[in-house]
């Protein structure tokens, strides 16, 4: 493979505070031994013992897997291959995504605080907590005035608790790599209007007594992001509502935030914007040669429905180049598990692998020294797919936020069970087509 002249990645910091670059050589075993001393034996923030215990398990993974797919490539160029070490390294590869899969469980789970134990009461704060209890398990809809802040809503229902919309937000950033990416405003109506410079106003160099020419004027367009309405409905029975002992208000979070989060990921990515968000794979798509404001730009991994045969890491460089300095300073990649399984086994012309586990537990991966982002609604590789994007997220998508989360109890419907209606408005969309770049997997 041709060795390739990379811009510096992300500085990742050790866990004793020392520094290190991710794609430096010294990311190799030696590293990843020293990462899991230090993990034995300090007690990172957040990290639970069985999330380092998973992580480690995980990097000792990844050392079997490089191993298992450095004898692969040995073999392919003496004899063109060996079936049983492919078979390995498949298998080794799988696991690996697997032990990933558990290892965000883990940290998802921790992410979730304890309800009404960080947030300052205001007045009149904890009688709404009360009546909003009272509301969930006996449908008591008396509220008083000095309450309507968290309490009974005018489009009906009642609006949660903010602890309760904290929670639930948490665990959204956590679940939809999107939102932890992109840009998230809160609104307070329905549509959110926001003001692009497509075309900049022009500038020049004159002396001090030159005649000066008129300049053209910028062009402005405005994007609208209307607010749409997601929902769930959990149900419980009375029996359960009725029981002193359950904390109604965890039942709730509990039910609806990775519901939430799961239709959320999807519509940010494939949203078609009927009645959901905008993802950005429903932008007008075009090569990167051709892009103009309004399109996504596209960079071929050089083969239909795969990667190029010869130096495939080569269509990952470009694409990471094909964004302007400024939006790449803070790129990210987002590509679903099997993408990156694939991507996991190259290496650079300095037989270094690209693909690199992150440096602590609950920390992303690393590609060419930019985090990874897994999001399993990005399609898998297949004849023209737009497997991979690239890009500043936080500056090309807008994700906006109703402020509040309503919950409509109604006890009639399914009978005997009490459905909890519980909706959230959110919209998103593309804010700046420079921002993003995508890998479609074909020959050009």
């Amino acid at each position: 493979m041709r060795k390739h002249r990379a811009e510096p990645g992300p500085i990742a910091q050790r866990l004793d505070g020392s520094r290190v670059s991710l794609r430096s050589p010294g990311m190799t075993f030696l590293f990843e031994k020293e990462l899991r001393m230090e993990l034995e034996t300090k007690d990172g923030a957040g990290d639970t013992r069985e999330i380092k215990t998973a992580f480690g398990d995980f990097l000792r993974a990844f050392e079997a897997f490089k191993e298992s797919n450095d004898a692969r490539l040995i073999e392919i160029e003496k004899r063109g291959g060996d079936v049983v070490l492919e078979e390995k390294v498949d298998r080794i590869n799988a696991a690996l995504g697997e032990q990933k899969s558990l290892i965000d469980e883990l940290t998802i789970a921790a992410s979730r605080p304890a309800l009404g134990e960080t947030m300052a009461e205001p007045r009149g704060y904890r009688e709404a907590k009360m009546q909003f209890n009272r509301y969930m398990r006996k449908g008591d809809g008396t509220f008083e005035t000095k309450a309507m802040s968290v309490g009974s809503n005018a489009d009906g229902g009642y609006v949660v608790p903010l602890e309760i919309a904290q929670t639930i937000d948490r665990v959204l950033a956590k679940a939809s790599p999107i939102r932890a990416l992109a840009t998230v405003q809160q609104i307070g109506g329905n549509t959110y209007r926001k003001p692009v410079t497509t075309v900049e106003a022009a500038s020049g160099w004159v002396g001090e007594t030159d005649s000066r020419t008129q300049t053209t004027t910028p062009t402005i367009a405005a994007l609208d992001f209307p607010a749409m309405e997601l929902y769930a409905m959990p149900a419980a029975t009375q029996t359960l509502l009725d029981d002193a002992q359950v904390d109604i208000e965890q039942w709730l979070a509990n039910e609806v935030q990775i519901v939430f989060a799961e239709q959320e990921g999807a519509a940010f990515i494939n949203g078609d914007g009927s009645a959901k968000p905008t993802g950005f794979l429903q932008s007008t798509i075009v090569a990167d040669a051709s892009w103009a404001w309004g399109k996504l730009g596209y960079v071929a991994s050089g083969a239909d429905g795969a990667f190029a045969s010869s130096d495939p890491a080569d269509a990952l460089i470009n694409l990471a180049y094909a964004p302007k300095q400024g939006y790449r300073a803070n790129g990210a990649w987002v590509m679903n598990r099997k993408t990156e399984a694939a991507i996991r086994k190259f290496k650079d012309g300095d037989d270094n692998y690209i693909w690199q586990p992150g440096v602590a537990a609950g920390q992303s991966a690393s590609l060419l020294g930019y985090p990874v982002a897994e999001a399993e609604d990005m399609p898998d590789i297949a004849s023209n797919s737009f497997s991979i994007a690239f890009g500043d997220f936080a500056r090309g998508y807008l994700i906006v936020d109703r402020v509040g989360i309503n919950v409509l109890r109604d006890p009639f419907s399914a009978k005997p069970y009490v459905l909890f209606y519980t909706t959230k408005r959110v919209g998103g969309g593309v804010q700046n087509f420079e921002a993003i770049k995508l890998m479609k997997f074909a020959a050009s």
